[in-house]
């Protein structure tokens, strides 16, 4: 007898990483009534997302196993300021990695659970070669847009020289194939900042340069999953044939899910239902950056200048610093964590001042939100440039040459994106979105037809 199609899932211990791949693993056990399917990231990180003591309310009937793998290490990546640390860690991370996904594979072939096809997130290239080595299709499931995808293609296949020679000038035009010209400064910051040895994420560009030699080795062609829709990068994807190229997102949550934050237990769903509709603005930066003193007392002080009620996330590292804020805080309210999607669904949220990483970014377009965007790093800045220039459903904050967002600016932006045609944009970009995931949807049927590519391979 066949293989029930086993799709082992496999991710990088962030939450940007994490997110999206487990909602594509709920997705692919709901495309398929007979998947299986093995969600995996490193032992830390599965650790703070399933505690032992916790209820397990994931298993979907057995369906879904969660089965860490070893990163080497006890307690994960430990944040530091040196970055001999940092790329000690990632080059341990790829050799125990490779490793413990391997006997993970085995042993479930070993109790009568074998994987049929592996799917990784970036930031894991050995993944293709771990499959590649026991017979095994792979596919990239890629968590940023279409966009950075060609970028990165291209900047890797023979246009790494001009984006070289003019990483120092934020507006030199790049042009490459099949893309509109491209500011340096809209560039993924991992080939314009990153390539130097002494950079803090130079291992973060050499493991992206990995992950397209991996995707190059693959025949006939590397098969990409790309959490996008062919509606919002129609242009971008048509010139992406290296590749057998996927669209099926947005892929967005299907109820509570699991993740390395605690939600906050603040009341804000009750907040909000006090505001007027579109009135509020929501804030938050991700899970990453930590913001100094000084850039949460100007974003607070604009917040307050512009008069709106907002929400915003501070998480608990910034407690310090926030501490210094509240008395300032007169409009708002202040919460550690939320859930996104659900606080940008409500219809008192009018707009999002994000620091434009993709899941945020995607979330507002499905929701139909606005943005005001301060991005910082990685595909941030493209993302911000999809949001302005190409679907038009927001404005670019600007920042000092301090690298601090004052307050007027955040004043102007979010009276520009709230008061402007952004919201108009907006509600189209939702239909568009809500249109794709639907039944028979661009998205739905790329999903569908990666599902049936997987029953051909077991049967």
């Amino acid at each position: 007898m066949s293989p029930r199609p086993h799709f082992l899932v496999l991710t990088y211990p962030l939450q940007g990483h994490i997110a999206p791949a487990l909602r594509l693993a709920r997705r692919l056990l709901a495309a398929a009534p007979d998947a299986l399917v093995t969600f995996s990231t490193t032992e830390a990180a599965h650790r703070r997302m399933f505690p032992a003591d916790a209820p397990n309310n994931h298993n979907d009937d057995g369906r879904l196993e969660l089965i860490p793998f070893s990163d080497g290490t006890e307690t994960g990546y430990v944040p530091t300021s040196d970055h001999a640390a940092f790329n000690a860690y990632v080059a341990g991370f790829h050799v125990a990695g490779a490793r413990s996904v391997g006997e993970l594979v085995d042993a479930l072939g070993a109790r009568g659970r074998p994987v049929t096809r592996v799917v990784y997130t970036m930031l894991l290239p050995w993944a293709a070669d771990v499959a590649r080595d026991r017979g095994l299709p792979s596919a990239l499931y890629w968590i940023q847009p279409a966009a950075v995808l060609a970028v990165y293609y291209h900047y890797f296949h023979g246009h790494a020289g001009v984006v070289a020679d003019h990483r120092h000038d934020p507006s030199f035009l790049v042009r490459l194939p099949g893309l509109p010209p491209l500011a340096v400064r809209d560039l993924p910051s991992f080939i314009t900042d990153s390539t130097d040895t002494s950079d803090f994420f130079h291992s973060i560009y050499t493991t992206t340069r990995d992950l397209f030699d991996a995707l190059d080795r693959e025949t006939p062609k590397a098969t990409v999953l790309v959490n996008t829709c062919e509606e919002l990068e129609a242009g971008t994807l048509a010139a992406l044939g290296a590749y057998d190229v996927l669209p099926i997102g947005p892929v967005l949550p299907a109820g509570d899910e699991a993740g390395l934050f605690k939600q906050d237990d603040a009341k804000y769903i009750e907040w909000l239902d006090a505001k007027t509709a579109s009135s509020v603005v929501y804030v938050s930066f991700g899970s990453l950056a930590r913001m100094a003193k000084e850039q949460l007392d100007e974003l607070l002080q604009g917040l307050e200048e512009s008069r709106r009620p907002y929400l915003c996330v501070v998480r608990k590292d910034n407690k310090a610093e926030l501490a210094e804020a509240e008395a300032r805080i007169k409009n708002g309210m202040v919460v550690e964590w939320c859930d996104q999607v659900r606080v940008l669904s409500h219809a008192a949220v009018g707009c999002f001042v994000t620091h434009c990483g993709w899941n945020s970014a995607l979330e507002a377009v499905a929701c139909g939100v606005p943005m005001v965007c301060v991005p910082q790093m990685s595909d941030q800045r493209m993302n911000a440039w999809l949001v302005e220039c190409e679907w038009r459903v927001g404005a670019r904050a600007e920042v000092g040459s301090d690298g601090v967002l004052r307050a007027a600016e955040v004043r102007r932006r979010v009276e520009e994106v709230m008061q402007g045609d952004a919201r108009v944009a907006a509600a189209e970009w939702k239909r568009a979105v809500v249109e794709a995931l639907g039944k028979d949807g661009s998205s739905d049927h790329n999903l569908r037809a990666f599902m049936e590519c997987i029953t051909s391979d077991v049967q």
